[in-house]
């Protein structure tokens, strides 16, 4: 089977081609012989009835440096593609949900993953409130007041915005913080949206799981430990990402989310666990498919196209 595959994700040149999800995706649709053509965010468009791109065709090589060349720049009408995925990084913005909005006009003729819809009403912080028994405690408020009333409550908590991304702007504010006010300050300066808090997990400092699902069914995770000194253990800042095996509280965890995520088309959804609590569920654009694979020997991107190549036949 080949497929005509588009890609809409940021820019390919700042791509690390050793740990970017969506280069190891793109590889491996291309090693099955899969068409590959390449855009970026600002170049989707609609117009009078069609959703249109513009962009490139892509070849790909595992050459740091060199790792990509692009065909002439065309124009072309996203709904003559079999399979466009939704890619890019966030922030969960406007500009993101635009996109969700324009890519689902392409349903059911294109597949596109995951399915804009539930992209864009499962946001990663909001999806866990499905699955209060599997999170620790947890607020999502605006009001000062009643983000204290949460920490007087729990004592030790994380803070961060509710469509923040990568570890920006978390922060733990433990019981002698006295930040609380400015850090809210801060915040409702920058935008009108809520924050979300949480119960602050000491289970943190052995790491903090990213297990992989495809198609609602667990193939590996992988652990990131923070940084000394660091309470966030993303990659992005810092974090060091160490093999590990899936104990039976995530299979527990994922036995209970994966039919949900199965049956609204999230294909390739990387979830969070610290100690035995659930805390994300990232399905914009996750990662650690690359750092999986390094450590297991798990092809999670070849499990990901076996899954669409079922729904595309």
């Amino acid at each position: 089977m080949s497929l005509k595959v588009a890609i809409q994700m940021d820019p390919i040149g700042a791509v690390d081609i050793d740990a970017d999800s969506t280069f190891r995706i793109a590889e491996e649709a291309q090693a099955r012989g899969h068409e590959l053509f390449y855009y970026t965010p600002d170049r989707l468009s609609y117009r009078e009835g069609r959703i249109l791109a513009r962009g490139w065709p892509l070849t790909l090589r595992r050459e740091r440096g060199n790792h990509f060349t692009l065909g002439d720049e065309v124009e072309v009408d996203l709904a003559d593609w079999d399979v466009v995925w939704l890619r890019q990084d966030p922030p969960f913005d406007m500009g993101y949900i635009t996109s969700t909005h324009l890519l689902e006009r392409l349903q059911p003729g294109t597949l596109v993953v995951n399915d804009p819809f539930w992209v864009r009403n499962f946001p990663e912080k909001l999806l866990v409130l499905s699955f209060p028994e599997l999170t620790p405690p947890t607020l999502i408020a605006r009001d000062l007041r009643t983000i204290r009333d949460f920490k007087a409550a729990h004592g030790d908590i994380i803070l961060k915005p509710l469509y923040g991304n990568g570890g920006a702007g978390v922060f733990r504010l433990d019981p002698n913080d006295r930040n609380l006010s400015s850090l809210h300050e801060l915040f409702t300066g920058i935008n009108n949206e809520p924050l979300i808090a949480q119960k602050f997990l000491p289970a943190v400092s052995k790491g903090d799981k990213r297990i992989i699902l495809v198609d609602g069914e667990p193939v590996g995770a992988i652990n990131r430990v923070p940084a000394e000194g660091e309470t966030r253990s993303n990659m992005h800042v810092g974090g060091r990402p160490e093999k590990v095996a899936m104990t039976e509280r995530d299979l527990e965890i994922c036995a209970a989310i994966g039919p949900v995520l199965r049956e609204h088309g999230q294909i390739f959804v990387g979830i969070d666990v610290i100690g035995d609590w659930l805390t994300e569920i990232n399905v914009t654009s996750p990662t650690g498919i690359q750092e999986l694979e390094r450590f297991d020997g798990v092809n999670v991107a070849a499990h990901i196209w076996e899954a669409i190549e079922a729904k595309r036949s």
